[in-house]
Order: structure tokens, then C-alpha cells, then sequence
């Protein structure tokens, strides 16, 4: 039977225990670190001052002075070992659609704006992405793109920032991309990013390195928490969600921002139970299988 990465414990001076489950980047490491995560949370500890789950590790930072380091480690050993087994392992996950307009101007003026920190300082971003991973056909980039869904692996950076990772994929069918050479110190706000294998959504206007190719039509943070979705929480994201591409044209995006801007707006959403077993088990079918009717 299938067993999910063995986790490395380290101390990270009196308040902190990093648990490793893998150094690349696995999808199979990021479920297990979500279990054990949401798993920990849900007992309540005394002492556990935060619990951050992220690619293929987490992070626990206590309170020494009301739970000992070694009875925290044992705590994390026991559920660590119980969420080793995919068959007894089901997540909870929301599928959220986003809207997005590849290849509009607003990202294409910042890719040049900063093209003397760019490999390819002839290239937009969009080009630059199709070129290295031998796209010619700019539709067919973007059915490719949209039509693979991705995981939320883990959540920080600027407020908000989701790196997503995309699912039923062999490696060899993943999109990657180099990222700058030097970050640009301005992104725009909504910008959909490219750097390795994963993706990201800025969140606000901010620095940033990865490349440009499109841009979200709705917001993945609202601080005003204007929008009937984003009422309990300000962020979209929550590790272990996943998120679909859908492209839009230039009038549709204008006319969604217009339903953000007017609070109208409603995302498209569907919860689920998510099994890495199945996953592992049937790969690109079980994906198929999960997104019927979405």
C-alpha cells in the first residue's frame, strides 16, 4: 500500500518545529501537510501560538512556557504517523472559477516596463512563457492554461497570495517558467503570475517576479469585505482549495469588474470531498471525474 512521505522534525530555536515532508515539491506532501495541520487545529493545544501549512512541509510555533518542546514533538509524531495513509485521509475542498483576461495590455505594459530585468527583454511575458514551453498558437496556450485546475498549496507572501499547483498533470505536461532575473518593484493588482510550476494571483499592486499572463477579473482580496463571498474573511484562498481558470474576453471582464466594483458580483463556487487516494490512485481521470459539470 501507498504510504505518503516520512516527515523530518527540526527545532527551530525555543518556539518553533518545521516539519519537512518532502524538499520538492510533491502534491502528495502538500495533502499530508493539510491533514496534519487541520488536524492539530482541531485539538486545540494549549501553548500553540500558530500552525502554517505550506508546499510539501508546516510549521508549529508554540509557547514554551506551556507546552515542552518534546511533548509537542510527540503530539505532531502520533498525528503525523495517522495521517501517513491516503485511504483514511478525505478533504474538504471548495472548486472556485476564475474569470481572466490572458495576454491583456495592462501585463504586457509592465513586462516591458521592467524588461531589463527580464531573460528575454524582447518577449512579454506571455510570449516569453509560450516560447519555453513550445506553444505557437496563443488559443491553444490559453485552453491549456484554463483548462487545468489547480490546487492551493499554500497561502502567503503579500495578503492573500495563494500558490497554486496544478493538478492531474505528468511533469512532463506541467507549464513552467523561469522567473526575473531581478523582481520588478511593481505588479498589477490581479495579476496572474507564472514562476516554476506554480501559479499566483497578486493580490495588490506590488513586487514580484513571476511572469505576467493574464489578469484576474475578480479580486482574491477584499479587505472591505464588500463582496457577499468574501464577508467572513477578506481572503479567497484557502489552502486545499482549487481553483479553475476560465478565460473571458475584454468586454466580459470589464463587465465583471463592474458587478466586484458594484458588490454585485458572486463567485462560482462548489464544495466537495477531495480523495488523495483516488487521486493517487487515477491521476488525470480522477480530476476529470471531479470537475464534471463545474
Amino acid at each position: 500500500m501507498f504510504n505518503l512521505p516520512e516527515t523530518h522534525f527540526h527545532f527551530g530555536g525555543d518556539e518553533y518545529i518545521y516539519g519537512e515532508i518532502s524538499r520538492d515539491m510533491r502534491i502528495e506532501s502538500n495533502f499530508k501537510a493539510l491533514a496534519v495541520t487541520n488536524e492539530l487545529r482541531r485539538r486545540e493545544l494549549s501553548g500553540i501560538i500558530d500552525i502554517v501549512s505550506a508546499n510539501s512541509s508546516y510549521l508549529v510555533r508554540y509557547n514554551p512556557d506551556m507546552i515542552s518542546a518534546r511533548d509537542l514533538l510527540d503530539c505532531l509524531k502520533e498525528i503525523d504517523l495517522t495521517k501517513s495513509d491516503p485511504r483514511k485521509l478525505h478533504v474538504s475542498v471548495r472548486i472556485i472559477e476564475i474569470p481572466a483576461w490572458y495576454d491583456d495590455p495592462v501585463s504586457r505594459e509592465c513586462s516591458y516596463r521592467f524588461r531589463n530585468r527580464h531573460p528575454e527583454p524582447e518577449l512579454s511575458n506571455f510570449d516569453f512563457v509560450m516560447k519555453v514551453n513550445n506553444f505557437t498558437d496563443k488559443e491553444a496556450f490559453i485552453e491549456y492554461h484554463s483548462g487545468t485546475p489547480y490546487f492551493i498549496t499554500m497561502v502567503g507572501f503579500l495578503p492573500g497570495t495563494a500558490w497554486h499547483f496544478p493538478l492531474g498533470q505528468e511533469p512532463s505536461e506541467v507549464l513552467k517558467a523561469p522567473k526575473y532575473h531581478s523582481p520588478r518593484t511593481e505588479t498589477p493588482e490581479r495579476g496572474i503570475g507564472l514562476g516554476g510550476a506554480f501559479n499566483v494571483i497578486y493580490p495588490v499592486s506590488g513586487p514580484g517576479s513571476y511572469q505576467l499572463i493574464g489578469r484576474a477579473a475578480v479580486p482574491v482580496f477584499d479587505p472591505k469585505r464588500q463582496l457577499a463571498d468574501l464577508k467572513e474573511t477578506s481572503f479567497l484562498a484557502r489552502p486545499g482549495d482549487i481553483w479553475k481558470y476560465r478565460a473571458v474576453n475584454e468586454s466580459q471582464y470589464h463587465q465583471i469588474t463592474s458587478e466586484v466594483e458594484a458588490g454585485a458580483y458572486r463567485f462560482k463556487i462548489k464544495k466537495m470531498i477531495f480523495s488523495p487516494l483516488e487521486y493517487i490512485e487515477k491521476g488525470k481521470r480522477y480530476i476529470q471525474e471531479l470537475m464534471e459539470g463545474f
